[in-house]
């Protein structure tokens, strides 16, 4: 058994060498400069951080590992990084709050609306798919809008109800709000929406929005229909439909175990719009992993799952292009695993909102840093990216009367 001798260095290293393309990266895109015309707090005395560098510095932590503020004390040892993206020295955890305390509902529709724009302005991707979701993110203590409300992972739980808006093509966040815990899925929609197609994709042409149940509303529907743009959404089978649907016997059977059917479903609702449903059911036998909902006790054999639209495609090939929206769910889980999105909680709700938000863009640039900085067409998590790109040993030196980063 061979014991190697251990010797130690007073020499800065970082694990983090890596991250020398993401500053070229930002460097690039302009993101500091951009910041620099937006309504962001100042510093509270002449020796204060920029916000600039606050906010830069907090992408910074998140990408190396942050997943809570009490996490952003690490990077403040870590000279050859500071050095790396021209930091004297770096902001404590104590700096982010404050400075997120400053931002109110105010700042925050002014400011982040402007900056997804500018973001997406950036690229050239044609017609859009816009998937809006929601999702749960359960609180440990008693944070403003933490309250109780819908958790299916942690029932009797405090929580809080954001809004997200996901690109298809480029599977970033067009535009999220925070919601109290007890707010409907539907709530404040339409105002969500607006602000997403209106100005954080502002300048974007949308071919198609998709959504889950939580959005089949007849106010949710007309929106977009005043808009001319076309939606598919999933449907709550409520019992008028569910009679609608009880009813069809003109089932199309497209694969092994997987018929369609269509139908005109008119709301209960004053003023309602007839407007084309149709249904999608799935022999359990033949398809035991296939999702949807039993809705008759002498039907137990199928799931069923029912969808609106104002598309004028095919059942099957509308299916199809709705079945693109469960990416969706990965986007969610990797901005909660990845980027700490559910543990950057502080005690007043728009400085949440604020730190939630600066979270999306961190998750956006990282995204747009893995197709543009390393040109990779395949999808990898921040996870996999730090292991395979920017977790690599490195430190400083000087050569040439210029300091050098020299890697591994």
């Amino acid at each position: 058994m061979v014991n190697l001798p251990i010797e130690y260095s007073d020499k800065p290293v970082t694990p983090f060498g890596g991250m020398a393309l993401m500053k070229r990266f930002l460097d690039q895109v302009g993101i500091r400069e951009k910041l620099g015309t937006l309504d962001l707090p100042s510093p509270g005395s002449n020796r204060g951080y920029s916000s600039e560098l606050i906010i830069e510095s907090f992408w910074l932590n998140i990408w190396t590992g942050a997943s809570r503020y009490v996490h952003c004390n690490w990077l403040r040892e870590d000279a050859v990084i500071q050095d790396t993206f021209g930091f004297k020295s770096m902001p404590s955890q104590s700096t982010y709050s404050r400075f997120f305390g400053k931002f109110s509902q105010a700042r925050n529709h002014a400011v982040f609306p402007k900056l997804q724009q500018w973001f997406f302005d950036q690229m050239n991707i044609g017609p859009v798919t816009v998937d809006f979701d929601s999702t749960v993110i359960t609180r440990e203590g008693r944070q403003q809008g933490a309250v109780l409300g819908y958790n299916p992972n942690r029932r009797g739980r405090n929580s809080h109800h954001p809004l997200l808006a996901f690109v298809s093509e480029t599977k970033m966040v067009a535009n999220a709000w925070l919601r109290p815990g007890n707010t409907a899925a539907s709530s404040n929609c339409e105002a969500f929406m607006d602000e997403t197609f209106e100005h954080s994709l502002g300048g974007q042409q949308v071919g198609l929005v998709r959504a889950d149940s939580g959005f089949y509303t007849e106010k949710i529907l007309n929106f977009l229909e005043a808009r001319a743009l076309n939606y598919i959404i999933a449907v709550r089978c409520y019992s008028n439909i569910k009679r609608s649907i009880y009813g069809l016997k003109d089932w199309v059977e497209i694969c092994d175990g997987i018929e369609v059917c269509e139908f005109i479903h008119q709301s209960e609702q004053k003023g309602a719009k007839p407007r084309r449903h149709f249904v999608v059911r799935k022999r359990i036998e033949r398809r035991p992993e296939a999702g949807g909902k039993l809705l008759f006790e002498d039907l137990h054999e199928y799931r069923y799952s029912t969808y609106v639209t104002n598309l004028e495609l095919p059942v099957i090939k509308i299916w199809d292009l709705y079945n693109g929206r469960a990416d969706c769910e990965n986007r969610i889980k990797e901005l909660k695993q990845d980027f700490g999105l559910e543990s950057f909680c502080l005690k007043d709700f728009w400085a949440t909102e604020a730190s939630f938000r600066w979270i999306m863009l961190a998750y956006n640039l990282m995204r747009l840093f893995q197709y543009a900085g390393l040109n990779q067409g395949k999808n990898r998590t921040l996870k996999t990216l730090k292991s395979q790109c920017f977790a690599i040993g490195a430190w400083t030196s000087e050569h040439a009367r210029k300091t050098v980063l020299t890697h591994l």
